[in-house]
C-alpha cells in the first residue's frame, strides 16, 4: 500500500511513500527527451518531455512508480486492489497499459489541465508487461503543484476526480475517501474548549484537539492522517524548510517493518519516500535503511540523450557522529 501527497507552499512539491514487502531493485531513472518509448498499442514515442522518477528498467524502458517531467507535472501509481478494472482494446481512444501510463502522460503533458484532457480519451488495457511482470492493480495521482486529480480505472472506465485534499492512498475508491473526511471535521491542531462538562473537564495534555485522528496503517486511516498533517503543516521561507516538512508528512504515515504482517516472516514496510521539486526537477528520496535525504537532478544529465540514466538508491544504514 502507499501514500501520495502534493503540497503547494512557497515551493511546489509532489511525492509518495512506496509501501511493499520488498524491493524490486528500483533506482532513480532519468528518461531523456530522445529515449524511444514503445507502447503496446500506441506505437513509438521517439521524442517527448524528459522525466525523472523511481523506476525499474526492463528492456530499456523505465517502468515508473512515480515521476515528474521537465515542465513540473508529477504522477504516481499506487496499488488499487479489487477495484482496478482493465479492459480490452477499444476503438477511437488511446489504448494504454497500466505500466505505460506514467510515460504516456508525462511524455505529452505540461499541466494538470492537459493531462486531464488527454486521459479523457484513454482506455487502460489488460496487457501485462510480461509473464514475469503480471498486471498490477493501479490508480494514479497527477499534480502540477497548483492542482491535483486522481485517475481510477474501474468497470465504467477511467474515472477522473479533482483532488482538493492533495492526498491519495489506496482503497476504497476516491470519492469514498473524500467523503470520509466529513467524519473528522471537528479535529483541530488547537487546544479544545469544553462543550460539555464545563468546570469539570480540563485538558490534561497538549494535542487533545486531534483525539480521534486515525493512527492505523490501513489506507483509509492513512488518507485521513496525511490530509490532517498536510493541512496544518507550517511551511517555511526556504526550500529546505518545505522539503523537510514534506518528508514529515510522509513520515506520519510511514510503515515500520513488523507493524503490517502479510504472512509469517513477511512484512510490508515503507521501502522509500520521495519528494519531487516540481519547479527545479530535483528528485529527493529516503529509503527504509537510510533516512538521510539524497537527491538526483533532472538537469544534471544530458536531456537530449537516447538512453536512460540510472542512479542506484542509497540503502546502507548511516550514522553521523558529532564527537
Amino acid at each position: 500500500m502507499c501514500t501520495a501527497v502534493a503540497l503547494q507552499a512557497k515551493h511546489r512539491l509532489f511525492g509518495r511513500n512506496l509501501d511493499l514487502e520488498g524491493s524490486f531493485g528500483e533506482s532513480v531513472v532519468i528518461a531523456p527527451r530522445n529515449l524511444k518509448i514503445s507502447f503496446r498499442r500506441e506505437g513509438e514515442m521517439a521524442h517527448h518531455y524528459a522525466m525523472i522518477g523511481m523506476a525499474i528498467v526492463q528492456g530499456g524502458m523505465p517502468l515508473y512508480f512515480d515521476a515528474v517531467n521537465e515542465h513540473g507535472l508529477g504522477m504516481a501509481g499506487l496499488n488499487f486492489p479489487k477495484n482496478a478494472v482493465y479492459h480490452a482494446d477499444m476503438v477511437g481512444v488511446y489504448n494504454v497499459t497500466p505500466f505505460e501510463m506514467i510515460p504516456f502522460v508525462l511524455g505529452k503533458c505540461k499541466t494538470v489541465a492537459e493531462a486531464k484532457e488527454l486521459l479523457k480519451g484513454v482506455n487502460v488495457v489488460n496487457i501485462p508487461f510480461s509473464d514475469r511482470l503480471p498486471l498490477t492493480p493501479l490508480h494514479w495521482m497527477i499534480s502540477d503543484g497548483k492542482e491535483s486529480f486522481v485517475a481510477e480505472p474501474v468497470a465504467d472506465g477511467l474515472m477522473l476526480y479533482d483532488d482538493a485534499a492533495g492526498v491519495m492512498t489506496n482503497n476504497p475508491v476516491f470519492p469514498m475517501q473524500m467523503n470520509r473526511l466529513c467524519d473528522y471535521m471537528s479535529l483541530t491542531p488547537d487546544e479544545p474548549k469544553a462543550v460539555f462538562g464545563k468546570g469539570t473537564a480540563e485538558n490534561y495534555s497538549r494535542g487533545m484537539g486531534s483525539i480521534g485522528l486515525p493512527g492505523d496503517f490501513a489506507s483509509a486511516g492513512r488518507f485521513v492522517r496525511a490530509c490532517f498533517v498536510r493541512e496544518f503543516l507550517v511551511t517555511g521561507k526556504e526550500l529546505a524548510d518545505d522539503i523537510n516538512g514534506f518528508f514529515h508528512i510522509l513520515g506520519s504515515v510511514a510503515v515500520p517493518r513488523g507493524c503490517m504482517r502479510l504472512r509469517e516472516g513477511v512484512y510490508e514496510e515503507t521501502v522509500y519516500s520521495s519528494c519531487c521539486d516540481l519547479e527545479e526537477g530535483v528528485y529527493y528520496y529516503t529509503t527504509y535503511q537510510n533516512a538521510a535525504i539524497h537527491a538526483v537532478k533532472l538537469h544534471g544529465t544530458d536531456l537530449e540523450g537516447t538512453m536512460p540514466a540510472s542512479y542506484p538508491l542509497q540503502t546502507s544504514f548511516e550514522v553521523k557522529f558529532d564527537n
